[in-house]
């Protein structure tokens, strides 16, 4: 089974070949190397994936070149979460960046049509209590 490995902080101007060259030492490990550009410019989106056959292969592909600097940027190098069914787009790190939009797929739904009990997100709990108090206290006041 190969395992996809992410490539962050790629420079917008970087060629496959120079994300090939990098990993040039491990050649006879890597079965592909991807870069993700941008549709309208064709420019490198900022991130790549490079799939190698073993996990061992890319614990040790990770661990070497974490730090790494490609024209003055230091790349972002770990093992990328497998695809989920049905989605089109590329596989994500594992570890996601602080900040940013999320998507409307990893959001916690608030309540759902579909039966049974769904909790609320433990981060908005408070202020969602706090929410409900004052729309209780709107509705009963005259």
């Amino acid at each position: 089974m190969s395992i996809r490995i992410y490539v962050g902080n790629l420079p917008k101007d970087v060629e496959r070949e120079e994300l090939e060259a990098v990993f040039a030492d491990h050649v006879e490990e890597i079965v592909s190397v991807k870069l993700i550009s941008d549709r309208k410019t064709g420019k490198c989106r900022g991130f790549g994936f490079v799939t190698v056959k073993t996990d061992e292969q890319a614990d040790a592909i990770v661990e070497k070149f974490t730090g790494h600097t490609l024209q003055d940027n230091v790349l972002k190098i770990e093992k990328a979460l497998p695809r989920k069914s049905g989605d089109e787009g590329e596989a994500t790190p594992a570890v996601r960046r602080k900040g940013g939009s999320k998507s409307a797929s990893t959001r916690t739904p608030a309540a759902s049509t579909g039966g049974g009990d769904v909790q609320p997100d433990p981060r908005w709990a408070g202020d969602l209590a706090k929410l409900k108090e004052l729309l209780a206290a709107q509705t009963t006041a005259p």
